[in-house]
């Protein structure tokens, strides 16, 4: 922790910075942003909308899930429900800026994603261009790559990003003008 004092008026102003490396927080913070906004939106497409989820996931034409198998609004129901748990997750990780829940957040992507990856690798459904299944098979490795760079980046030591509130005090035997 650096502690520097500066003279502010009559008074002086302490401030504490932790001694943090900013370029693998600035890593850990991407990372997790884009897993906690992807887990959010996918989450709340399928446990709101289970059956145009199973149809058009993941949108823009592209029918994936629908190709891998007949529609379980069980299921679909489960697996947003599985995304929106692990983006709020990841979503407390960020806001409260801690090393060790970046790493658990990017750790738990690693563990639900590698099998899920190892599936997508291993099935192709029927009738699925070449095009198309490697964007899915991108899109399988995408989350556990992510979740292992947050994992890895976060700083070792326990340490939360926010820097304490500078403190001012009143010199004694000085009037405020």
């Amino acid at each position: 922790m650096r502690i520097s004092v500066e003279r502010a008026g009559d008074n002086l102003r302490v401030r504490m910075r932790l001694d943090v490396n900013r370029r693998r927080w600035l890593i850990t913070r991407i990372s997790l942003w884009i897993l906690a906004i992807v887990g959010i939106l996918v989450g709340l497409w399928g446990v709101l909308a289970p059956g145009p989820f199973y149809r058009s996931m993941p949108g823009l034409g592209l029918n994936w899930v629908a190709m891998d198998g007949p529609y379980n609004h069980h299921l679909v129901a489960d697996t947003g429900a599985f995304f929106l748990a692990v983006g709020a997750m990841t979503a407390a990780a960020l806001f409260y800026g801690d090393s060790l829940l970046a790493r658990v957040a990017g750790g738990g992507w690693v563990v639900f994603g590698v099998p899920h990856a190892i599936y997508h690798l291993t099935h192709r459904p029927d009738g699925m261009s070449t095009g198309n299944y490697v964007l899915e098979i991108f899109a399988a490795i995408l989350p556990p790559l992510l979740g292992l760079v947050a994992a890895l980046a976060a700083p070792r030591e326990r340490a939360q990003l926010r820097d304490p509130a500078p403190m001012t005090f009143r010199l004694p035997g000085r009037r405020n003008r």
